[in-house]
């Protein structure tokens, strides 16, 4: 979930999939289809695009490899 002029943008990898006025708007929607089709993982950034915090849904190993 990214800013995007003004709002907040959904995308699945780099395409685009909708545009919200509110964050909070983005953030669920991005939720649930984030749970809908694990695994996956919500990235939300702050309006100055930096990453704000991740959610990881389902087959999130740990410890993390590397």
């Amino acid at each position: 979930m990214v800013p995007n002029g003004g709002t907040w943008q959904l995308r699945r990898e780099q395409t685009p999939l909708s545009n919200y006025t509110y964050k909070s708007d983005a953030v669920e929607a991005g939720r649930q289809i984030a749970k809908a089709n694990q695994p996956s993982q919500l990235i939300i950034h702050k309006a100055d695009g930096t990453i704000e915090t991740e959610y990881t849904y389902g087959g999130d190993p740990f410890p993390p490899g590397g």
